[in-house]
């Protein structure tokens, strides 16, 4: 029989070009939701023309970005960039922070009441 081994490939070599990626897209947008751990909901407003009528058209887009190091907050300008399928939702990556939000003090929380106007008798316990 005739030997049939083919021979080995060359080696690559050592300075081999690293693999190239497609271009990812990267939006910017408001996160909305931050309640989850490393998971962030985010809406992008855009404005879109009518095509008949002209008029200029909200759209909001939501997408779902993972925040590694929950880095970002509620109301923060982040920019996102588009990645594998990380959950049933998640394909969104968190790149930075573009804007933090406005601090979030006891006075701006929703159902927090002043408790400066109103002023307790000990001796009877009501407020005046």
């Amino acid at each position: 029989m005739a030997d049939t081994t083919k021979p080995a490939a060359p080696a690559a070599p050592a300075t081999a070009a690293p693999e190239v990626r497609g271009v990812r897209r990267v939006v910017t947008g408001i996160v909305t939701r931050d309640k989850n751990l490393k998971t962030r909901r985010v809406e992008i407003q855009t404005l879109v023309k009518h095509p008949k009528y002209g008029k200029y058209i909200k759209q909001r887009t939501v997408l779902y970005v993972h925040d590694e190091k929950n880095e970002s907050a509620l109301g923060d300008t982040i920019e996102a960039m588009e990645s594998r399928p990380l959950s049933r939702t998640k394909r969104w990556r968190l790149v930075k922070v573009v804007k933090r939000a406005p601090s979030r003090t006891l006075s701006n929380i929703e159902g927090a009441k002043s408790l400066a106007g109103s002023q307790v008798d000990e001796a009877t316990g009501v407020k005046s």
